[in-house]
């Protein structure tokens, strides 16, 4: 079984409080949910209204696979033109043996 998670951190240029953030975000993750079946959360930045960093987990047996739903996943949140993607990274973790 291995693991693989993704954190993707936006820049939320000419958002002015934290409500217009979360509905940002809110998009985000609810979208990314609904097109992959994936857990989704914002994992930093609550109380910053320009940036979010949003979380990605999602579990399988095939490395390959997993790195290409998360990379799917990175570029659907892209085309929705909701945020600008300042930076993220991706891990898979191996579990059991």
């Amino acid at each position: 079984m291995i693991v693989g998670i993704a954190r993707i951190t936006f820049r939320l240029q000419g958002n002015q409080s934290l409500k217009e953030k979360r509905r940002v975000v809110k998009s985000l993750i609810e979208k990314s949910q609904h097109r992959f079946s994936v857990s989704v959360a914002e994992v930093a930045d609550q109380d910053v209204h320009q940036r979010a960093t949003i979380g990605v987990a999602v579990i399988g047996s095939d490395a390959r696979v997993l790195n290409s739903v998360l990379d799917r996943i990175v570029d659907f949140m892209e085309s929705l033109g909701l945020a600008e993607i300042i930076g993220h990274e991706t891990e898979l973790i191996p579990l059991g043996g």
